[in-house]
């Protein structure tokens, strides 16, 4: 049974979450376990309302899985934080695994540009009146890493409308 509500409902959980992850992740280089666990049990609960197949569903799962490995390899390495590794596996089982691919170029073209803006910035220096907000003189920081759940919010939302969820 496809539900009418089911595919605006999920647009607005998707791209609500998404944005706050990333803001979120800008602001304290923390994304939450919570917000990763609501994702996923939103998709759950409105993926077959919307109508996708259990074969769809499937594969959608498999692809979030082998990215949840490689993205616990690259957190162990220190090359990933570990929320960045767990919205990165959620928001592809959301995208599907059709669009996997696209969305993994577009969170690397983003992720490449945002550690460039940051390393530049921290070559560069705040102004004065960017001093006392705390997450953008951490950003300047050479111990913080990079925010990477913008890329994966900005790539998410490049994607997002030419899935499946928009053809439901």
């Amino acid at each position: 049974m496809i539900s009418s509500f089911a595919t605006p409902v999920a647009t607005a959980i998707f791209v609500f979450a998404l944005v706050y992850a990333g803001v979120v992740d800008l602001t304290t280089m923390r994304i939450r376990n919570g917000l990763v666990l609501a994702l996923l049990a939103a998709y759950v609960a409105l993926a077959p309302l919307a109508g996708f197949t259990v074969e769809e569903i499937s594969w959608s799962a498999a692809i979030a899985a082998g990215l949840l490995i490689v993205g616990f390899v690259f957190f162990a390495r220190g090359w990933m934080g570990g929320g960045d590794a767990k919205l990165l596996a959620v928001t592809a089982l959301w995208l599907g695994v059709d669009h996997a691919p696209a969305f993994l170029v577009y969170t690397a073209l983003f992720g490449g540009a945002l550690t460039f803006a940051i390393l530049q910035l921290r070559l560069v220096g705040l102004p004065a009146f960017l001093g006392d907000r705390p997450w953008i003189a951490r950003l300047q920081s050479d111990q913080t890493g990079v925010p990477y759940g913008v890329a994966i919010t900005l790539a998410a939302l490049v994607v997002f409308p030419q899935t499946h969820w928009f053809a439901a």
